[in-house]
């Protein structure tokens, strides 16, 4: 499978670890291309010449763009092992529509608590927060979002665990006092060997971020 399978990627990209973790639970072998985005790749350009962004799944010569989108693939191609997403149509839409609040809702916000500061980065922060306890409320006492079953839903939100401490020391605030219960199942994803060789470091994603954000203010 590696010279049939390949994903251009960035390592601090949450979007990029939700494809790594969909490939590694389905036992699926792949070429990782690391991209440098200050100077992407003709191979990049040409794979996803719309956006032009990481991450793309490149399978069998045939790219396929968006995380999501190449998440719900990856389950589809590989549907034999460990499936991700529901069989009951409706639970597989409740499950379409978490990973689209990550993305649209916890994402955004969480972005804008890391880029702003003072009074505008502590109303982001509250935002964030209330996010998350919406999250932890769909969560509940299940072991995973869909159940027992660590599935699609996880796999959106556990990458961006990774930038929680970024986040936290950003605007002094701490998740796990906020959301125990989330981060609890945080610990519980990570245990699992798809998500702990997807996931980089936490202080090397929070030296990266910092090391960006001094470029974006310079500009």
């Amino acid at each position: 499978m590696a010279e049939e399978v390949m994903l251009l990627d960035f390592w601090p990209s949450p979007f990029g670890m939700r494809v790594r973790i969909a490939l590694r639970e389905k036992g699926v072998d792949f070429d990782l291309r690391e991209e440098d985005l200050s100077n992407k790749s003709p191979l990049l350009l040409e794979m996803n010449p719309v956006h032009k962004q990481i991450p793309v799944l490149v399978h069998s010569g045939k790219p396929v763009s968006e995380s999501l989108v190449m998440v719900q693939y990856i389950d589809e191609t590989w549907g034999g092992r460990s499936p991700l997403l529901p069989s009951d149509p409706y639970e597989r839409a409740r499950a379409r529509f978490w990973a689209d609040y990550v993305d649209k809702k916890t994402y955004l916000v969480g972005r804008m608590v890391w880029l702003s500061t003072g009074e505008a980065q502590e109303a982001a922060k509250e935002e964030y927060i209330e996010c998350l306890k919406v999250l932890e409320g769909e969560l509940g006492d299940k072991a995973y979002f869909g159940g027992e079953r660590f599935g699609y839903v996880d796999v959106s939100l556990i990458p961006f665990y990774s930038w929680f401490y970024s986040l936290e020391e950003s605007a002094n605030f701490s998740i796990a006092e906020e959301c125990p219960k989330l981060v609890a199942w945080a610990e519980r994803c990570m245990q699992r060997e798809s998500v702990a060789k997807s996931l980089p470091d936490q202080y090397k994603v929070h030296n990266f971020l910092l090391e960006l954000k001094k470029k974006l203010q310079a500009q």
